[in-house]
């Protein structure tokens, strides 16, 4: 029996724990399924639960709960041998002034840097630093965050990208890649939410070694459903990518929109159920 949880890929049964906790009901059906289909927004008690009691668990989100947050993939990359920029990693303000001491003001990699809170995706919470009035400025946010229950963030190298980014997505065993661009070059957000456009054509080249860089790390890591985003350097005569982020809810007009998406992920979905001798 194949169980589905996501509202939109039909199985032999079908569930849906949207806005609670799974129960017993749940646990029952997951205990009898030789396969769990799961949405992109599925809980990690309700992941835990299908990987616990069963063998076959689609996508694939171990590293997601695992390594959460940006501090958390940063981790990632860093045992998974991923080129990241250089970043340091803060759990709370007062462990960010406990280890630069008088030198707080003035950030670890100088300025300019990238201040990213450990929570937000699509360019949220991330803030380009051109001097220490800034850095003060977004320490104070952070601390404000702190009250909230919203702890961590991370300063990382700047590495100027011309005004664009490679988002990389994957689905099943298939990756799709596209730059998200500005018309001016020197500006420093590239996503479609800060007024980036969708490329799918530049510097083809570039785009294979992106697309390999994240195939490569996914065998390493199991994820087959996600996107990557990636830049390269300017100042580099042959670049090679650099992991940034993964976000595992991601938009979908790169791809040609959600109608394009379902089909590829239900495609992805029939594919992976065929390896494991199992159809819809």
């Amino acid at each position: 029996m194949i169980l589905s949880f996501h509202p939109n890929i039909v199985a032999d049964k079908n569930r849906l724990c949207a806005g609670r906790p799974p129960d017993s009901d749940d646990l029952a059906a997951i205990c009898m399924a030789k396969a769990v289909i799961l949405p992109q927004g599925a809980s990690e008690t309700l992941y835990r639960m299908c990987r616990k009691h069963c063998p076959n668990v689609f996508p694939n989100y171990d590293v997601r709960y695992d390594f959460p947050g940006k501090l958390g993939q940063t981790r990632l990359f860093e045992g998974r041998g991923a080129r990241f920029p250089r970043t340091y990693c803060f759990q709370t303000v007062s462990s960010y002034y406990n280890h630069l001491g008088k030198d707080a003001d003035i950030s670890p990699l100088g300025f300019p840097c990238v201040f990213k809170f450990d929570r937000g995706g699509e360019g949220e919470g991330v803030f380009l630093l051109k001097e220490a009035a800034a850095l003060r400025k977004a320490l104070e946010k952070a601390k404000v965050g702190e009250k909230s229950g919203q702890k961590g963030f991370l300063l990382q190298q700047y590495i100027p990208s011309g005004g664009r980014s490679l988002r990389v997505v994957v689905i099943g065993d298939q990756l799709y890649s596209y730059w998200r661009r500005r018309g001016d070059r020197s500006e420093f957000l590239a996503n479609l939410k800060a007024g980036g456009a969708i490329d799918h054509e530049s510097d083809p080249g570039l785009q294979q070694a992106g697309r390999a860089a994240v195939k490569d790390f996914c065998s390493k890591t199991g994820i087959n459903l996600a996107g990557f985003d990636l830049i390269f350097s300017e100042s580099e005569k042959m670049p090679e990518p650099y992991f940034l982020e993964i976000n595992y809810f991601f938009g979908r007009r790169g791809l040609g929109g959600s109608h394009a998406y379902y089909e590829l992920l239900s495609s992805a979905i029939s594919k992976w159920l065929e390896r494991i001798g199992l159809s819809l």
